[in-house]
């Protein structure tokens, strides 16, 4: 007796329906365009609209036990989500994504093509190619750079320092381990990242040297020769030095080039974390503040920060490619051939991620639509504005202004009386701007001292703006001292 052919599902034919996936794409991409359209407009509405943890969870409990249909769950995630988009938005280093780059995303998404092994992404993994060789180009490496892209700053830090132990110590530590105390030296201005990627790789607390900053978050470099001899001196074995372009506290960029100077003096890798602030190469205006990135060994650039694209797409550059293959090592015959051999096209060779996203084309759709002076542009435009921001900021009595930024982060305070406790009242204030909606700005603590942290991250973001922010922030100031 023959066996009946096994049928599709109609519950699995539903899923894939072509006609129903157009139909909610138009009607996506409809909410979008309004999205878009109202953030621009004279009345767009609130930044967020706060709930407490407990509350946005009891909604989406409801929301799931009830009958929604596709339009109603976008219009709830609408109304649950901080709008970047929203010119009032001068909070978290994260991009306002071009409209563009979204619609690569839904593409790719939708593609599901993974890059680690090249058939898996042929597309993308020569994209990622093209993407990081012209980077290396506007950092000013050499020929013989290359790069990859990879899910976040956080891990593409951790992948460099890596590669910096694997290429500046004698031992192979992936094949035998290592018995030697190691140690990184980085700013104590330096992102939180750096600190968990020294954990991971064992070299703890010891192994963190980190060093103080001058009045405008710089790294000391006439402190470097002191600190590197005490940690020989405790028996530690220093293989790189970190540089920040920029720091993401202040935004202040470390002195690369005497940095440079230092590493290659003594043998040690450098490496620039510039999530934020390296793509400041794309500018004309303000590259200048990069100036000796091109001398590092390894720098981290987050797309998603300031070249447009959304959230997650950094990478990794090295000025000697080769160095990019030493730091894994592994066997994967089911995934490759010639597990050892140097191939641009398998990126997860040279990535912790074996499916990774088809990241690339985001970047790429951005390129090709408005070209790559759209992110010195950006650049221009934002750490611009950030300037005009702390002049205003400057000509208010009742305000401090931490410093001069260098690059699109401002921090200050509002100081209405010495007297008070400041810390606790800027405190409150941000916690009120956040519960009232109608600005999102964020807090730092800087030299035991709290601040207001503006990151002025959307190119609609004006001078009107800053005003209205500091009024505000006066009224709510006033209200918390009088109450």
């Amino acid at each position: 007796m023959k066996n009946k052919p096994l049928l599709l599902p109609d519950s699995l034919k539903k899923v894939y329906d072509p006609a129903t996936f157009r139909r909610l794409g138009h009607q996506m991409v409809n909410q979008l365009a309004d999205h878009l359209e109202a953030m621009q407009s004279d009345t767009p509405g609130k930044v967020l609209a706060y709930q407490t943890p407990d509350e946005a969870l009891d909604f989406w409990e409801q929301h799931l036990a009830s009958d929604h249909s596709m339009e109603a769950i976008f219009s709830a995630v609408f109304a649950g989500s901080i709008k970047v988009h929203h010119p009032n938005y001068v909070g978290h280093q994260v991009s306002v994504p071009a409209p563009i780059a979204s619609i690569a995303g839904m593409f790719s998404d939708l593609l599901n093509n993974g890059t680690g092994v090249y058939e898996m992404g042929m597309a993308s993994n020569a994209l990622e190619k093209l993407i990081t060789d012209l980077v290396n180009k506007e950092i000013g490496f050499p020929d013989t750079a290359g790069g990859f892209m990879t899910s976040g700053g956080t891990l593409a830090n951790l992948t460099a320092l890596l590669a910096a132990r694997r290429a500046i110590l004698s031992q192979d530590i992936w094949e035998i381990g290592h018995d030697q105390p190691l140690a990184i030296i980085v700013s104590e201005a330096s992102h939180y990242c750096i600190d968990r990627a020294a954990r991971i790789m064992g070299l703890g607390t010891r192994g963190i040297i980190k060093v103080p900053v001058d009045e405008a978050f710089k790294i000391k470099t006439d402190l470097l020769p002191k600190y590197l001899e005490k940690a020989k001196a405790e028996g530690l074995e220093v293989f790189a030095v970190v540089g920040c372009a920029c720091s993401t506290a202040t935004g202040s960029y470390d002195p690369l080039s005497e940095m440079a100077d230092f590493s290659e003096a003594n043998n040690l890798w450098f490496h620039v974390d510039g999530a934020h602030g390296s793509g400041v190469v794309f500018s004309k205006k303000y590259q200048h503040l990069a100036n000796g990135i091109e001398r590092a060994d390894s720098v981290v650039i987050d797309f998603h920060k300031m070249l447009l694209t959304p959230a997650l797409s950094t990478a990794l550059l090295f000025k000697n490619e080769l160095d990019s293959y030493k730091t894994f090592s592994q066997q994967a015959a089911y995934l490759w051939n010639a597990e050892k051999a140097q191939e641009w096209y398998h990126s997860g060779k040279r990535t912790f991620e074996c499916t990774k996203l088809m990241m690339s084309t985001k970047v790429y759709a951005i390129l090709k639509a408005h070209g790559k002076e759209i992110f010195g542009d950006n650049y221009d435009h934002l750490y611009g504005l950030a300037r005009s921001f702390a002049k205003l900021i400057e000509r208010q009595d009742d305000f401090e202004l931490l410093l001069t930024p260098e690059a699109n982060i401002v921090n200050f305070r509002y100081e209405p009386d010495t007297r008070l406790d400041l810390n606790l009242l800027n405190e409150k204030i941000q916690n009120t701007l956040v519960e009232q909606g109608n600005f999102y700005i964020v807090s730092v603590v800087l030299s035991g001292n709290r601040y207001l942290r503006c990151s002025v991250m959307n190119p609609f973001t004006d001078e009107k703006i800053f005003a209205a922010l500091l009024n505000e922030i006066k009224e709510i100031g006033d209200q918390i001292r009088s109450s």
